[in-house]
């Protein structure tokens, strides 16, 4: 009887990640419409195809490197020893037996799988703000950076129960606001400061230029698409346990990736009001704009994602409503002040909106347990929670801690590891497409005129372009 249950509880949840990997493949359905909403016609099939490849090269890399990075790097920037060696990070190496058909095993694949999902997020999260301006080989690289190195990185100090920054400062990020959002944010912003914007943007007094999308309702869709990816996103931050009663039921229960106590009931309640907020807060401040109205929606689920595990709804709505209203006025406020060209405000919903969730996060969770307090870590540092305990021991969730999470998120792997090797690209000339080729557009200059849809006259932008290049020449 025993056997037959361990059993089923190994197929449950070995299903339950397959299903999840199935449900956050919407979120790149989603991005791909999205993206191919808000580029103009002439670069429509250089923005697919470069979305879908860079899924493809992640993949690789994820399995070469980027999933043992996960297991091995807890310790920090070996502040408190090397890297960890044991049997999961054994596991991770790309030549183990556990890295393909083994049949003894259930979960590892899938598990791998569900984590490859979070990386392709990244990758397509960074590839909006590039639209229409940015080198194909370029974005590669870049994908490859954010995909397989930075964020997994940072995962491995604060998305892991035994992270130094989750068991010393008491870092707490269930469903990912800071570990993913904040760092494709900061990443995307380097990324647009770098390249610089779009031709024609901006007047020569500095004036905002409106560059419409050629297809506001797909653009639309996708994000609606992206919501329905976002319910597997939540579900596979899970971890679910199968339990049974003396007499043989089965209880299904999960824990959050820390192995603090969740349920699927609990992030329904909270992934839906924070939605909500945001879509109400989205709807007042951009004037009934129907494409910032559902983008300050999933703006308002980045923010209350940090801490989706523990709010009461009513609070990830309040928080939702914050998120998307930062998202929405920083966008234009960068926008004007800055110039830069962020075409589908991916700086904003993601980096601006999750940056406030971890802060939100730390002030509203103050106390509660970031993870169990875990022994191993006592064994490398000599002590769990410099920043605070719960009566319990474990460490507890503080302003600080979040706040210097939020850093280094943001800040550290998000922008500054991606603003070097921009400017490392550009110094080599390799990160921006010429100007001719981005006046006349990608599939244009590479004779790709396979046009979805027509690509018509000459727009009044692409107008202005071509006088901005006559006299620059």
């Amino acid at each position: 009887m025993d056997n037959e249950l361990t059993a089923l509880s190994t197929i449950f949840t070995e299903f339950y990640y397959w299903v999840t990997v199935v449900m956050m493949f919407l979120i790149h359905v989603g991005l791909v419409a999205y993206e191919f909403g808000a580029t103009r016609p002439k670069n429509v099939n250089q923005t697919l195809i470069r979305h879908i490849m860079s899924l493809a090269i992640v993949t690789i890399t994820w399995f070469l490197f980027a999933w043992w990075i996960y297991w091995a790097f807890n310790n920090g920037p070996f502040l408190f020893g090397g890297l960890i060696s044991n049997d999961l990070t054994a596991a991770a190496l790309p030549w183990a037996k556990e890295m393909g058909p083994h049949f003894q095993d259930h979960i590892w694949g899938v598990f791998w799988a569900a984590f490859l999902l979070f990386s392709w997020v990244m990758s397509a999260i960074l590839s909006g703000v590039g639209i229409e301006r940015v080198r194909t080989g370029a974005f590669m690289i870049l994908s490859v950076l954010v995909g397989s190195v930075t964020w997994i990185w940072h995962a491995s100090w604060g998305w892991h129960a035994e992270g130094w920054t989750t068991q010393l400062l008491g870092y707490h990020d269930a469903y990912a606001s800071g570990v993913i959002h904040a760092i494709a944010g900061g990443a995307c912003l380097a990324l647009a400061i770098v390249l610089g914007p779009r031709i024609g943007k901006f007047g020569k007094n500095g004036e905002v230029r409106d560059i419409k999308p050629h297809n506001s309702f797909q653009a639309v869709i996708g994000l609606l698409i992206i919501y329905t990816g976002f319910w597997g996103f939540y579900a596979a931050c899970n971890i679910p346990i199968m339990e049974f009663t003396a007499g043989g039921e089965a209880i299904f229960t999960a824990t959050t990736i820390y192995g603090t106590p969740t349920t699927l009931s609990a992030i329904t309640f909270n992934f839906l009001m924070s939605l909500t907020g945001g879509l109400m807060a989205g709807y007042i401040v951009s004037n009934r704009d129907p494409y910032w109205t559902v983008s300050c929606g999933l703006a308002g689920i980045i923010a209350a994602s940090a801490g989706n595990d523990l709010y009461h709804p009513l609070i990830a709505m309040f928080v939702g409503i914050g998120g998307s209203v930062i998202a929405y006025k920083m966008h234009h406020y960068v926008e004007r002040r800055f110039k830069i060209d962020d075409p589908v405000g991916a700086v904003a919903v993601h980096g601006y909106a999750g940056t406030f969730g971890l802060l939100a996060c730390g002030f509203l969770l103050w106390g509660y347990p970031a993870a169990p307090a875990a022994p191993g870590v006592q064994d490398w540092a000599g002590s769990v929670g410099w920043l605070g305990t719960t009566p319990m021991g474990d460490p507890a969730i503080n302003p600080l801690g979040m706040f210097i999470g939020a850093i280094l998120c943001f800040g550290v792997f998000g922008f500054l590891a991606t603003w070097i090797v921009c400017r490392v690209l550009n110094a080599m000339g390799i990160l921006r497409e010429p100007a001719e080729v981005e006046v006349a557009g990608a599939d244009t200059w590479l004779e790709q005129d396979i046009y979805p849809y027509s690509a018509g006259a000459v727009t009044e932008f692409e107008a202005i372009e071509l006088a901005e290049m006559n006299k620059r020449d």
